[in-house]
């Protein structure tokens, strides 16, 4: 994958990301904070953003989404063996215990 390509493809990954919290936040902020993995200011701000301000945040050249999880919980949704729903539950149980990470302060995204 060249250069151009895969700064592409971040900017399509960044602008899907955003439009989709920006969707789960306006329909159930408190699901949407759990299953994003944000801040309550986070969801707030993302809930604020205009069109413009979500393309200029896609745009820029490093992946808005973090992956949330680790090797345990990898292992864990990897494993087919064991009962979908248990497993499921169990990484919900891993996922809520993460502390929420921000990345940079809010009000630098604002603008």
């Amino acid at each position: 994958m060249t250069t151009p390509d895969l700064m592409s493809s971040i900017r399509d990954t960044n602008l899907a990301y955003l439009i989709l919290a920006q969707q789960m936040v306006r329909q159930d902020r408190a699901t949407a904070i759990y299953r994003l993995g944000i801040s309550i200011e986070l969801a707030d701000l993302i809930d604020t953003l205009s069109p413009a301000q979500i393309v200029r945040l896609a745009s820029s050249n490093f992946m808005l989404v973090r992956l949330r999880f680790d090797e345990t919980i990898a292992g864990l949704l990897s494993n087919l063996s064991k009962d979908r729903s248990l497993i499921q539950a169990h990484a919900s149980i891993l996922f809520a215990a993460q502390p929420f990470e921000p990345m940079a302060p809010l009000n630098d995204m604002s603008s």
